[in-house]
C-alpha cells in the first residue's frame, strides 16, 4: 500500500488541474545513481491494466508491479525547506541514501 499526506494529495490535484488533464500520478523506481535506485514520479493520463492503483484522499496513485516491492508501505509528502520544495518519499524499505540524496538502497 502506498499513501500520501493531505499536503501531497492537494499538490497533486492542483498540478493535475493546472495541466488540464490527468488521472493521478505514477510512482516507481529506476536503477541509477551511486546507491542503485531512484524514485520516478510522473503524471498519468491513461491507466495501464498492469499498474496497481491506490486511492488516497481522492487522488489516484499508480505503481508498476516491478516497483511495488521496493516502495511497499511508502508515504509521499510535499515539503518546503527554505527556497526548495517538492515531493518527499518516506520509504520504510530504504536502508540508506547516497550523499547527494538522489538515490537509495534497499
Amino acid at each position: 500500500m502506498i499513501t500520501a499526506t493531505d499536503i501531497a494529495t492537494n499538490k497533486i490535484k492542483q498540478q493535475l488541474s493546472k495541466r488540464g488533464k490527468g488521472l493521478g500520478i505514477k510512482v516507481g523506481v529506476k536503477t541509477t545513481g551511486c546507491s542503485g535506485l531512484a524514485y520516478v514520479l510522473e503524471y498519468i493520463d491513461t491507466e495501464s491494466p498492469t499498474d496497481l492503483k491506490f486511492e488516497c484522499n481522492g487522488c489516484n496513485i499508480y505503481v508498476d508491479p516491478k516497483s511495488c516491492p521496493y516502495i511497499q508501505g511508502m508515504t509521499i509528502d510535499y515539503v518546503r525547506n527554505g527556497l526548495n520544495e517538492g515531493f518527499e518519499f518516506k520509504n520504510p524499505n530504504e536502508r540508506d541514501r547516497c550523499g547527494c540524496g538522489t538515490s537509495f538502497r534497499i
